[in-house]
């Protein structure tokens, strides 16, 4: 079936979320109003709107009189991430377990052949968009009016955390990734069959293994160099 074609708005709105969540617009980094107005053909309203509802989201950041940006990872925004995601996490995959239905589930497999397939090929910004889809489905499933804001906005520093961190250099980052693909399939087949304390276990474990990542990463061994040779 031909999808139907996305409105200048939509496509902003989407085209937006992609280049922050892949880190291809930097935290912090400056939106040009006028280039994007120009290249979807939207005047000043439709444009605003679509920022407002991103801002509203968590992708940016609006400033009187100094325009749009995209919102910044600070270390507090690092720190709070890391304290929150865990609970987070289990809390709206227990509620996923207990809300899913069958449609829902049919979507949440779609993504997640997605994700595979970008592991398999080894494309990081698709990989971090299907992650990010997989979560915010989960989120959606859950449908908690605390919950899935809190959660959406988590989701884009993971996927920005993901983006800079994720790339595999050696074989036990890459067995990683494979382990976090088993861990999608395990999430799915729990909040299918509505097993709420797996689905919370398995969210809890999948953030440890993603934290174990980004640790390998920003805390490498040290260099083994002889004394001798740094006197």
């Amino acid at each position: 079936m031909k999808q139907k074609a996305l409105s200048p708005k939509e496509a902003l709105y989407q085209d937006l979320k992609r280049s922050i969540l892949t880190m291809n617009r930097a935290p912090g980094s400056d939106i040009d109003e006028v280039r994007l107005a120009a290249e979807y053909g939207l005047s000043r309203t439709p444009l605003r709107e679509v920022l407002s509802k991103m801002a509203g989201e968590g992708y940016l950041e609006l400033r009187q009189h100094r325009g749009a940006q995209v919102s910044a990872m600070t270390h507090k925004t690092l720190r709070d991430f890391f304290l929150a995601a865990p609970l987070i996490y289990a809390a709206t995959s227990r509620l996923a377990a207990q809300n899913a239905m069958p449609e829902q589930i049919a979507s949440l497999k779609e993504v997640q052949r997605g994700f595979r397939a970008a592991v398999d090929n080894g494309n990081i910004e698709d990989r971090v968009f299907y992650n990010d889809r997989f979560h915010a489905l989960i989120g959606e499933i859950a449908n908690n009016i605390y919950l899935t804001p809190s959660l959406r906005r988590l989701l884009i520093d993971h996927a920005r955390i993901a983006g800079t961190f994720y790339r595999p250099r050696n074989a036990q980052m890459h067995d990683n990734l494979a382990t976090a693909a088993e861990q999608h399939d395990q999430m799915i087949e729990s909040i299918e069959t509505g097993d709420e304390d797996r689905a919370a276990q398995l969210a809890i474990d999948h953030w440890t293994l993603s934290r174990c990542m980004i640790e390998m990463f920003v805390t490498p061994k040290g260099l083994d160099v002889p004394l001798g040779s740094l006197i």
